[in-house]
Formats: structure tokens, sequence, C-alpha cells
């Protein structure tokens, strides 16, 4: 489901029990309020958010800000379900590819974006204060997604 105001709390908490450099509070709350190419989703589990996806869609070309599972739910395929969700969401917006960073040591998130057909295309040096950055691109949404 689309992320809410009332859903940041919770998507803050599990920000910063992942994330050696996590988002702000404020940081979500000017994305779903103020960024007209950022769409936000929230996996829900018996009303709790349990992890939460980010895009940005600019012309043809969508970029995933964030994913991410609270630790507790990890390995049940809600990473897997909200990405598929996001690479969805890109696709009936209009765009044709998408891309992401990821740290280069965080070995299982790479083979998950592998899964869905990502594939390396170079490392941004210092992206994360401490780690490079993957940069990763899927070339082309599914076409039946945007016709």
């Amino acid at each position: 489901m689309p992320m809410k105001f009332c859903h940041v709390d919770r998507v803050s908490e599990i920000e910063k029990s992942i994330y050696r450099t996590p988002w702000s509070r404020h940081a979500f709350i000017n994305e779903i309020l103020d960024n007209e190419f950022a769409f936000y989703y929230v996996a829900l589990a018996e009303d709790t958010v349990v992890g939460y996806g980010g895009i940005w869609v600019i012309l043809d070309e969508a970029h995933v800000t964030n994913l991410a599972v609270s630790p507790a739910w990890q390995g049940r395929g809600i990473g897997k379900a909200l990405l598929q969700h996001l690479i969805r969401e890109a696709a009936l917006l209009g765009a044709k590819k998408m891309t992401l960073e990821v740290r280069v040591s965080n070995l299982k998130a790479q083979a998950l974006y592998r899964k869905f057909g990502f594939v390396d295309r170079g490392i941004r040096p210092n992206y994360y204060a401490d780690e490079d950055a993957l940069v990763m691109w899927l070339e082309k949404l599914p076409a039946e997604l945007y016709g």
C-alpha cells in the first residue's frame, strides 16, 4: 500500500535498525509529501509496517531509493514482493528501465536484484560514508506492464 504519514515512525525505526547511515524521519516525510517524483510503499502484517520501498520516476527512468524489511520479518519473501511491486509501479508510471545503488558488501540484496534481471553497471566510489556502491540496472522493465 502507498506509504502514508502515519507509517513514517515505523519506517524510521526499521531504517535505523538496518542501515549504518539511515535516512531521517524528516527525509521520509519530505519524500511522501513534497517530492512529486517519489512513490513509496509499505508492506503490512496485521497493520504493522514490516517493510518499505521507494522509487523516483523521472521521464522513462526509475530509481530505487529504498528497500528494507524489518530484521524480524526477513527471509519471508517480503523484500522480493516489495521489489516486484516497485518494478510494476515504475512500469505503470511510464518507466522503461530502473537503477539502484547497493553496498558492495550487501551480497544478499545483490542476489535478489539479479533474480529480477538487474545487472552490474559500475561502482560509485565512497557513495556511502564508509563504502562504495555497486550501480545496478534493469535495462528493460517488463513490456506487458507498459505496453
